[in-house]
């Protein structure tokens, strides 16, 4: 990961730049950089990955204008070489690189032409003007507000802005800022045709495309790793990287020191693909020592982004501090495309569909958001397969009818796609908890009893009334609240609200957001 950070404004910019960076050192460590501009100020943090010698650092400069951008560009060596052919130069072997001498072919065109996870920041020396992007599912991550002054300020994180604007929105995805308005250039979720083929020419093109997800990310100049949970979506990843790479991959698992319930499946299918696997075992005072640090670092109040952060965090922790792995390949963003444990009860096709769209459109408050501070924290990057443009847009346009559970089987489609020597079918197929569960039930439980030691009834309902937006509904999501209001006071509405089961449908009204609390939990986690 890199922090970026641009200030719009001729006063104050360098003081905003550099007390805003201080709070992301982590996210970039290997060097920083900040340049004072005649209308504003850009700044930027490294972590090296791709073009790893000097000549790769960031601000990059072409004919007076200026770039910084936090991302992975996937297949711009065919783009550099056809601007190479434009008549264009290169100094490094960066991907990012390409930015200002496509923004000087294609203007905000450029945006739509990229097979990305970015964030990026633009100087126009023309027009004295800022131009800023983030990629369409919003992996990549993108803050904005205004200061005092009225200049708007863009950071990678709310917490480079605490200090500058007052109120702290995230970038919308899929869009583009010029000339003071926001401009979407894809919306991810949007269907131009459905895709009415049989199941198995779907199930081919899912296998087609997901394999080269996973290979395009594999490319990085530091060493790559991956988060074996044992469950489908991270054992796919990690089975495909096995079967295109010519040494064993390394995996990592976490789990409870009680009751971890997929650290025997994370090593099945280590021992399945022939991965290098390590397993990080964690205790109760580990989870509720790093609540306040998780919180902070995430920036959210969110309950089920909280729960699985504990593991992943620790997790990515000691990944850092026992290797030199850089890029971590993950498992998310498969659950909003195929279908959740709590999707089994949508009533219809076009229900399904809606619930999608809605998950997709939000990932970067949730599940994305976790991802990427979790890991970006620990001085490594995520990346995110099941996220590729090409996989997500096929997904979203397939008939919904065939995506929803009618084979009494969550996420067929993908189960069936892999059929083969991907993974055996007792791991294919086998039901999987979530995440914060899987890592143990007990770590949830200890989170819960803690918050229930910390307010009497008549604390918490007293505590709760104060808060308008996203009101805390349990002592658990009131103990989140106050600790991120110590943090980020006053901006609950960077996260629209708790991530939820559907509570419209029938058998999702209820109150804890851990598929152990839905009739269909069944044999999950077992």
């Amino acid at each position: 990961m890199c922090t970026i950070m641009g200030y719009c404004g001729k006063s104050g910019g360098m003081e905003y730049i550099t007390n805003g960076l201080e709070a992301t050192v982590s996210r970039g460590p290997d060097d920083c950089r900040i340049i004072d501009l005649r209308d504003g100020v850009l700044g930027f943090q490294r972590l090296s990955i791709m073009g790893l010698t000097p000549e790769g650092m960031q601000p990059f400069e072409l004919n007076g204008n200026y770039v910084v951008c936090n991302g992975e560009i996937y297949g711009f060596l065919k783009q550099r070489d056809e601007l190479i052919a434009k008549g264009y130069t290169f100094k490094s072997d960066s991907d990012c690189e390409i930015l200002l001498p496509m923004y000087k072919e294609y203007g905000t065109e450029m945006f739509s032409k990229l097979d990305a996870e970015f964030a990026c920041i633009i100087y126009d020396c023309e027009s004295h003007e800022f131009i800023a992007a983030r990629d369409p599912i919003g992996i990549r991550p993108l803050y904005y507000g205004y200061s005092a002054e009225g200049g708007i300020t863009f950071a990678s994180e709310a917490k480079n802005l605490t200090k500058v604007c007052e109120k702290i929105m995230p970038f919308p995805p899929g869009h583009f800022y010029k000339n003071g308005e926001f401009t979407c250039y894809c919306d991810i979720t949007a269907v131009d045709e459905v895709i009415y083929d049989d199941i198995e020419t779907v199930c081919g093109n899912i296998r087609e495309k997901l394999v080269a997800g996973v290979e395009k990310r594999l490319a990085a100049d530091a060493k790559v790793g991956f988060l074996l949970s044992g469950g489908l979506d991270s054992s796919l990843v990690c089975a495909i990287a096995q079967q295109k790479s010519d040494k064993p991959i390394k995996t990592f698992a976490i789990g409870m020191n009680t009751d971890a319930i997929d650290l025997k499946y994370a090593k099945q299918v280590a021992d399945y693909i022939g991965s290098d696997h390590t397993e990080v075992i964690i205790t109760k005072d580990d989870v509720l020592d790093s609540l306040e640090t998780v919180i902070k670092l995430l920036g959210t109040y969110d309950i089920t982004t909280i729960r699985a952060s504990m593991g992943m965090y620790l997790l990515c922790k000691a990944i850092h501090e026992r290797t030199d792995i850089r890029v971590l390949l993950t498992g998310e963003i498969s659950d909003e495309l195929f279908g959740y444990k709590y999707t089994d009860f949508a009533p219809s096709a076009e229900e399904f569909q809606k619930e999608s769209v809605k998950r997709v459109r939000e990932l970067h408050m949730y599940d994305v958001l976790r991802a990427d501070r979790c890991i970006s924290v620990n001085s490594l990057e995520a990346r995110v397969p099941f996220g590729d443009l090409d996989f997500v847009k096929y997904v979203m346009a397939v008939d919904p009818e065939i995506k929803l559970n009618k084979y009494n089987k969550g996420k067929y489609l993908l189960r069936h796609a892999f059929e083969g020597d991907y993974l055996p079918n007792d791991i294919l197929y086998r039901e999987k908890a979530a995440f914060s569960d899987a890592v143990g039930h007990s770590m949830v439980d200890y989170l819960k009893e803690y918050a229930e030691e910390q307010y009497t009834q008549a604390e918490f309902e007293e505590k709760s009334a104060k808060y308008t937006h996203a009101a805390p509904f349990t002592k658990e999501s009131l103990l989140y609240r106050e600790i991120f209001e110590k943090y980020y006071p006053e901006n609950s509405e960077m996260v629209v609200d708790f991530w939820m089961p559907n509570k419209e449908w029938e058998g999702c009204n209820v109150n804890d957001p851990s598929a152990r609390v839905l009739s269909n939990y069944g044999q999950s986690g077992v």
